[in-house]
């Protein structure tokens, strides 16, 4: 099994050197105090050592145990996964990045992002049970009552009680306008729902006093689709006046689902019987609220991507720079051995390589998202929030769908550097595999994020989002357009700027003509656009590099290193993009034209 380490020097080289996160930390009133760079340091540090020295040594534990469903609905969770929630929760890690009204810390959105990812890298399927609840505390705080709040969020911030997101049923899944749940009122003001929801992520467990699932239904008389969804919170125990667990609700959880990965978080199918609930927000307004934890779990999802990049990578290169096979081409590297490590061998770096690439590039990228998110929540000016919030949701979609193909791709890459021992259990790397393939699938399949971008983020508001997004490349491609060591990475970056507003308009057009040139364009453009962003962060990441050189460091290899991941990028992942355009452009006639009946046998 990979051994974790948290990339601390690179985590800092994202929030101090690219992002200035120090800077922006001390722009915001609400953070300035708190989120010092002393108590930023220190907060990296202890996390770092929670997920090595806790999670990590669970990871495999949990993939071989799985969890447990016993007669009465109830669930164990894998060996080690209860005790560790304890400590998480006695370090005060659920409050990180909540309000002090709510029993929260003050600190920034961003920077329990980087406590994710370490989580997430180390135990991704831990990881789920308190990131779920992340999604809960956010759509309470900003949709519930003054009341739900003071019984729900409180426990959920301090990590007293979890929280799930009840969305899919076995019949509707992206398409929620067809759910069946239904919500019907009771005499005291609460509501009695009846329906069974699937896939419901750390719906049933043993790792906290309660559990507060978030529930998508349907109130009597409701106009259809989605117009005549509500939102209700509905616990696994009724909270006592005291705020305490109480009665247990009418709801159960009818089976575990099984699955590829993720064994060690319990997927349920729950089944509410009349359960008691309460509605959060307005009346047939709660797809509108759930947006909120979607547009949470998109960015947490996003991050897997990244961490599965990451996890694979780690352990490939370390396999890597042990196994000893053939000779390098070039003559023998290590004669005093039987055979040279791998790693000198070409194909072997490309695939290191890339890993690296999309590792270290989707982490810039969650972490400008998170740092925007900073800025939507607690920025001073309404001007600063909207800007920013226009940002986040052009990158949402890019991020969650790009990064989570791009780890799928990496986690097989660093199974296949392995050889047949990648295929073996005990190594770790197939798990991984396993592991990500949910992430290109679940809150939104990369086919529902593209159209997200294209249809909604892109067209629909005539090519702005993406305007404001070129522009900041393009100031970036003019400010650095006579460095000469930079020139084969801004050259292409500023032809890939120009050609993704192009594109953009040609598609534009044919979609007048045929709907249908949306979706077929909408996957190939969103891959298009994830390389242009990244190539972007890469193009920064490479000035700060060469800028450090520069200026006189004591880590000349650290910095080289950080170039010359640049230099490949843009050499070998950034060209792909000249694929994506081409197939963009085909046209939906290539995949509409097969009649039905023809996709026969």
């Amino acid at each position: 099994m990979p051994d974790y380490k948290a990339p601390l020097r690179e985590i800092k080289f994202v929030m101090d050197e690219l992002l200035d996160m120090p800077g922006h930390y001390a722009s915001i009133p609400a953070f300035a105090d708190v989120a010092t760079p002393d108590m930023v340091d220190a907060i990296l540090t202890e996390g770092a050592k929670f997920c090595e020295q806790e999670l990590a040594p669970l990871n495999r534990i949990g993939d071989i145990e799985g969890c447990t469903r016993h007669d009465d609905g109830s669930v164990t969770t894998p060996t080690g996964f209860k005790e560790a929630y304890a400590k998480f929760v006695e370090g005060g890690w659920p409050s990180l990045a909540h309000d002090v009204e709510h029993g929260g810390q003050g600190l920034p959105e961003s920077l329990g992002t980087v406590m994710s990812e370490m989580v997430g890298t180390s135990n991704w399927s831990w990881g789920m049970y308190p990131g779920l609840s992340h999604g809960a505390m956010n759509t309470i705080a900003l949709h519930g009552t003054h009341d739900q709040k003071e019984t729900y969020l409180t426990k959920l911030v301090s990590g007293e009680w979890t929280g799930t997101m009840c969305l899919t049923e076995s019949h509707c899944g992206s398409d929620l306008g067809i759910l069946k749940t239904k919500a019907e009122a009771n005499a005291d003001g609460s509501y009695a729902i009846t329906g069974s929801k699937i896939f419901i992520s750390a719906g049933e467990h043993d790792m906290s006093g309660n559990i507060v699932h978030i529930v998508l239904a349907r109130l009597p008389g409701a106009p259809e689709g989605t117009k005549g969804i509500s939102l209700f919170i509905v616990p696994k125990f009724l909270p006592n006046e005291d705020g305490t667990p109480g009665e247990r609700n009418t709801l159960i959880c009818g089976s575990i689902e099984h699955k590829m990965g993720i064994h060690g978080n319990a997927t349920c199918v729950m089944n509410f019987d009349g359960a008691k609930g309460w509605l959060i927000g307005p009346e047939n307004k709660g797809l509108n609220c759930m947006f909120t934890f979607m547009n949470t779990a998109r960015i947490g999802t996003a991050l897997q991507g990244a961490t599965a990049s990451e996890a694979s990578f780690q352990g490939a290169l370390a396999y890597a720079k042990d196994r000893l096979a053939m000779r390098s081409l070039t003559g023998p590297k290590a004669p005093e051995k039987a055979a040279d490590p791998i790693i000198v061998h070409p194909d072997v770096r490309r695939m290191l390589l890339t890993q690296k690439a999309f590792a270290e590039g989707g982490r810039a990228l969650v972490y400008l998202a998170a740092q925007q998110n900073d800025i939507v929540n607690k920025g001073e000016t309404e001007e600063q929030r909207k800007e920013a919030d226009e940002l986040l949701g052009f990158l949402t979609p890019i991020a969650k769908a790009f990064l989570t193909e791009t780890g799928s791709e990496s986690a097989n890459l660093g199974m296949q550097v392995f050889g047949g021992h990648g295929f073996i259990a005990e190594w770790g790397m197939e798990q991984i595999v396993r592991d990500t393939r949910i992430s290109t699938i679940y809150e939104g399949t990369t086919g529902i994020q593209a159209l997200d971008l294209l249809g909604r983020k892109v067209l629909m508001t005539q090519g702005a989002s993406l305007r404001n997004f070129t522009k900041m490349v393009h100031k970036f491609c003019q400010a650095e357009e006579g460095n000469e060591e930079l020139a084969a990475l801004v050259k292409p970056l500023a032809e890939v700027n120009k050609e993704w507003g192009d594109l953009t308009m040609k598609i534009g057009m044919t979609a007048m003509k045929n709907r249908d040139e949306v979706g077929a364009a909408s996957v190939d453009y969103l891959m298009y656009s994830g390389y242009a962003v990244l190539g972007y962060l890469w193009a920064r990441m490479a000035k700060v590099a060469q800028d450090a050189l520069a200026n006189g460091t004591t880590e000349e290899d650290y910095y080289k290193a950080k170039l010359t991941t640049a230099k490949f990028y843009f050499a070998r992942i950034l060209p792909r993009t000249k694929a994506h355009a081409a197939t963009m452009l085909a046209g939906a006639d290539s995949l509409m034209d097969l009649a039905e009946e023809h996709f026969a046998f």
